[in-house]
């Protein structure tokens, strides 16, 4: 799917279904098992099962019997954090990262909906705009794709972004074991990495597993592409200009760039975090399909 027609499709939720129907099926096993106190919805009793939570009072007016599924029976935890950072809308003409991210959110949502599994969705920049509860309800999952939806149509606003802060909020209010799935370009002032991956280990040290989406747009934001005639670049977050010739600065830029995308991929690596790199100049299936069939392989 070519992010351009994303916005043309008109129903994230039925693009998600398309894009990922087909291959979803078993991604996830669980290693949790259990019922919790938080009841999510009801599943046809099957002969053989424990009469344990069989809902008597749905037998009475149905002569039906169903079983209460819980919260922490699902196979998995997923709480996805959307970065909505004024960078997150570039390239301006497109806003192909903060496009790409919620499509993928979306698809990711589907998928863990199709698995039974549980999903909340938290979406910030320099501080939580948004976190939902992680529940696996089809009331619950829609609210979620109407949210996502909204997004799409919303317009930039200067902020600029504190992944850390975030993370660290989230990792308080995340009691249970889950996935974290950070959707973010990673564009934060260079000195506050080392508090970016303070905060990843944060969640690690509760044994949540994290998945890093690193979006960016390769043309410009790495191989420096651009006409070679003056121009005015503009700090999305801080609305800083600076005018020069492309090919006066590219070089430096490009080292850089290199060396702080190089260090974040490293660093993944030893903290053992999933780390997929989205350009988002590709088809959004070239970027997720790869992560999903490891899943399938980690059965």
């Amino acid at each position: 799917m070519d992010l351009s027609k994303v916005k043309e499709y008109g129903n994230i939720e039925l693009l998600a279904k398309q894009m990922v129907e087909g291959f979803i099926t078993g991604l996830h096993k669980s290693p949790y098992h259990g019922f919790s106190v938080e009841f999510a919805e009801h599943n046809l009793y099957n002969t053989g099962e424990s009469t344990r939570h069989i809902d008597w009072k749905v037998f009475a007016r149905t002569d039906r019997l169903y079983t209460k599924r819980y919260e922490e029976e699902t196979n998995l935890r997923c709480m996805i954090l959307l970065d909505k950072s004024s960078s997150m809308y570039y390239p301006p003409e497109s806003q192909a990262k903060i496009q790409f991210s919620i499509t993928a959110a979306a698809c990711i949502s589907y998928m863990l909906q199709r698995q039974r599994d549980a999903v909340g969705l938290c979406t910030f920049h320099e501080e939580i705009e948004t976190l939902t509860p992680v529940r696996s309800t089809g009331k619950h999952i829609h609210n979620l794709f109407l949210m996502l939806q909204q997004m799409l149509s919303e317009k930039p606003t200067q902020h600029k972004t504190s992944v850390a802060e975030v993370i660290h909020q989230v990792a308080k209010r995340i009691h249970k074991r889950s996935l974290v799935v950070l959707f973010s370009d990673m564009l934060e002032n260079t000195d506050k990495h080392d508090e970016i991956f303070s905060a990843l280990q944060h969640l690690k040290h509760n044994n949540h597993e994290i998945l890093i989406f690193h979006v960016y747009d390769k043309r410009t934001e790495i191989d420096f592409n651009f006409p070679e005639r003056p121009t005015i670049f503009i700090d999305l977050e801080t609305g800083q200009r600076e005018k020069a010739q492309p090919s006066q600065i590219k070089k430096h830029y490009q080292e850089k760039i290199e060396s702080l995308f190089k260090e974040i991929k490293m660093k993944c690596g030893q903290y053992k975090i999933d780390f997929i790199e989205a350009d988002v100049a590709k088809n959004i299936d070239q970027i997720l399909l790869p992560y999903l069939i490891k899943r399938k392989r980690m059965r």
